[in-house]
C-alpha cells in the first residue's frame, strides 16, 4: 500500500466499534453475513472484532479471516490494546487471512493518562514503541492509534507517532474518541501531524471519530483535504453513544463531489475516476442488512439510506423533478442500489429460481435456511399479488439472523376491538420439546401477546423498545418488527417480518427472548465451570 495514495482507503469498523452500540450485539453467524456483504461492498479493511475481548469475538475474527480474508478479498483486522496478550490473541485469530492487520492502541491524552491508565508520558511512549514492535513480529501490516488524540498535547502526540512509525506502524490512526473537534480543528490536527512528524511519509494517516456533535463526517472530509487517506467508519453510522462517521455518507460525498476533492488527492479537477473502491450500488443493501441484524432502525430522514432520502413531497420539488430530476436531486437513487419494486417471483416460481434471485440480491443461504425461506416465500406468494425484492430481502434476512431456536412459536391468536378486552392465546414449544399454551389480556393485542408469552417462558425482562416499519407500500405489505429487551445491564434485540403484524410482533419477541435465554444459559455454564475449578 503506497504511503500517500490518490485513493481513499475505507476501513469499516461496523463489526467492532459499531457493535458496541447498546443493543446491537451480533452473534458469529450474523457477523460473518455482514462481513461477506462488506466484501461485496468493496471496503478495503474490515475490523472484524476485538479478538481478546471474548471467545465469541475471537471466533468471529477467525471465521471472517478464513471465509472473507481471501487473496483477492479485503484486509482483515483485529483490535488489540497495547498489551502483549491482546496482540498475541489478535495474531492467532488472524492467521487464516491472506492479508492481516493488527490494530493496537493506547491513550495519549493527559486526562486519560492520569485517571484511566495512571501512567506517565514516558511510560506510555515506551509501551507504544514496544507493543507496535511486538505486533510487527506477527504481521507486516500494523496500525497504531493514540486514543483520545484530539485532546492530547500536540508535542507528545507527534513524539508517540514518530516512535510508532519507526518500529513498524504502517498506518497511524488519529481518533477523536469523544467527538469533540470541529472540522477546521480536525483539519489543523492532521496538517500539524504531517508537518511535525518527520517519518510520517512512511505510513498512511487514518482518522476515526464519533458523532457526538453531529460533525464526524464533516471532520473526516476536512481531514482528507489535509492529508488523511484512510477513513474509519461504520454502516449507518452506528457505534458508541451518538455513533461513528457513516460510511455511506462519506463515500457518497466523495463520489458526488469528487471534482471538488480531486485536487487534494493530486488529481486533475475533471477526473471521473472514483475516489474509493466502494461499489456504491451495494450501499443500500448493506444498510438494510446491518439494520435488520443489529435491530438498529435507520431514521427516515437519514442521509443516503433513509426512507425519505429520495422522497419529494413539496409541490415545487415535485414539479421540478418531473421536468428534470437533477433540479432537486444531486445523486441517483439507483447509484446506491435503490431500485423500484419489481415483480420477480410468484407462487408458481420454483426453488431454483428462488435461490438464484436471492444470490443476485447478495444472499447465500445454506440448504436448511433456504428450505425455511422458500416455505415462507410460498406462503407469502399466496397472500400477495406482487412479491418484490424487498419482500425477498426481508425473508432472507430473517433466516440469516441465526437466532437460537430454544423456544419456538407454534401459534398466536388474538381478539380485540374498541369494546372488547384485547386477549391473546399463544402456543410455544420449550427447549425440552414440551408444548405449552397460555392466554392473557393486555392494553392492546401486542401487549396481550407479550404477556401470554412471558407467562409461558418465565424469563425476567424489560421491554424497552418496540418499532414497526413497512417493507413495501400497500395493505398487503410485510411489516418488520424490531424489539429490544433489557436484562440487567444487557440489551437483547429481536426482529421478524410478516404480513400479519401481530405474528411478526410475537416472533420478534420470541427471537429476543431466545437470545436472552441463551445468554443466561451461557452465563450459568461459565459460573458452573468456575465453581468446579474452585472446588478442585
Amino acid at each position: 500500500m503506497p504511503s500517500q495514495p490518490d485513493q481513499i482507503i475505507i476501513f469499516d469498523t461496523t463489526l467492532r466499534d459499531g457493535e458496541q452500540c447498546p443493543g446491537a450485539t451480533l452473534n458469529v453467524d450474523e457477523k460473518l453475513a455482514i462481513a461477506r456483504q462488506l466484501a461485496r461492498l468493496g471496503v478495503d479493511v474490515i475490523e472484524a472484532g476485538f479478538a481478546y475481548a471474548s471467545p465469541g469475538d475471537f471466533e468471529a475474527v477467525q471465521r471472517i479471516a478464513k471465509a472473507v480474508g481471501t487473496e483477492d478479498g479485503p484486509i482483515i483486522c483485529s483490535l488489540a490494546r497495547a498489551i502483549s496478550a491482546d496482540i498475541k490473541a489478535a495474531a492467532e485469530a488472524l492467521k487464516p487471512a491472506a492479508h492481516a492487520r493488527i490494530h493496537t492502541f493506547i491513550s495519549t491524552s493527559d486526562i486519560h493518562l492520569e485517571y484511566q491508565l495512571k501512567k506517565t508520558r514516558s511510560e506510555v511512549l515506551a509501551i507504544a514503541e514496544e507493543m507496535v514492535a511486538y505486533a510487527k513480529s506477527f504481521v507486516t501490516d500494523v496500525e497504531f492509534s493514540p486514543m483520545d488524540a484530539a485532546r492530547s498535547d500536540p508535542g507528545f502526540l507527534y513524539q508517540v507517532l514518530e516512535r510508532a512509525i519507526a518500529v513498524g506502524a504502517t498506518t497511524i490512526n488519529i481518533p477523536d474518541t469523544v467527538g469533540y473537534l470541529t472540522p477546521s480543528e480536525f483539519g489543523d490536527m492532521i496538517r500539524g501531524i504531517k508537518e511535525n512528524v518527520p517519518n510520517v511519509d512512511q505510513a498512511i494517516i487514518s482518522v476515526h471519530g464519533h458523532n457526538d456533535l453531529g460533525l464526524a463526517v464533516a471532520c473526516f472530509l476536512e481531514a482528507v483535504k489535509n492529508g488523511a487517506r484512510q477513513l474509519e467508519c461504520t454502516i449507518n453510522g452506528i457505534g458508541e453513544r451518538a455513533g461513528n462517521a457513516a460510511l455511506e455518507e462519506l463515500v457518497m460525498a466523495l463520489h458526488v463531489r469528487r471534482q471538488y476533492f480531486n485536487p487534494f488527492l493530486g488529481r486533475p479537477v475533471e477526473s471521473d475516476t472514483p475516489l474509493t473502491r466502494i461499489n456504491t450500488q451495494e450501499i443500500y443493501k448493506t444498510s438494510r442488512l446491518v439494520s435488520n441484524l443489529t435491530g438498529m432502525l435507520v431514521q427516515p430522514n437519514k442521509a443516503i439510506v433513509g426512507a425519505n432520502a429520495f422522497a419529494h413531497e413539496s409541490g415545487i420539488h415535485q414539479d421540478g423533478m418531473l421536468k428534470n430530476k437533477h433540479t432537486y436531486e444531486i445523486m441517483d437513487a439507483q447509484s446506491i442500489g435503490l431500485t423500484s419494486n419489481q415483480i420477480i417471483l410468484g407462487k408458481h416460481s420454483g426453488r431454483n429460481a428462488f435461490r438464484t434471485r436471492l444470490k443476485e440480491l447478495g444472499f447465500e443461504l445454506g440448504d436448511n435456511e433456504l428450505n425455511k425461506a422458500f416455505i415462507r416465500f410460498k406462503d407469502l406468494a399466496d397472500k400477495k399479488k406482487e412479491v418484490t425484492d424487498w419482500d425477498l430481502e426481508s425473508i432472507a434476512n430473517d433466516e440469516v439472523q441465526q437466532v437460537p431456536e430454544l423456544f419456538r412459536l407454534e401459534m398466536v391468536q388474538v381478539s380485540c376491538g374498541d369494546r372488547a378486552y384485547p386477549t391473546a392465546t399463544i402456543r410455544l414449544r420449550n427447549p425440552q420439546g414440551e408444548e405449552l399454551t397460555d392466554a392473557a389480556t393486555g392494553t392492546g393485542p401486542v401487549d396481550a401477546v407479550y404477556k401470554a408469552i412471558n407467562r409461558v417462558v418465565n424469563v425476567p425482562n424489560q421491554l424497552i423498545e418496540f418499532s414497526v416499519q413497512s417493507v413495501t407500500a400497500g395493505i398487503d405489505a410485510i411489516g418488520e418488527v424490531t424489539i429490544r429487551l433489557k436484562y440487567g445491564d444487557r440489551i437483547f434485540s429481536g426482529h421478524a417480518g410478516n404480513t400479519d403484524i401481530i405474528v411478526a410482533s410475537a416472533q420478534a419477541y420470541v427471537n429476543a427472548l431466545n437470545r436472552l435465554y441463551a445468554a443466561l444459559q451461557s452465563a450459568s455454564s461459565e459460573q458452573m465451570a468456575e465453581e468446579i475449578v474452585e472446588t478442585r
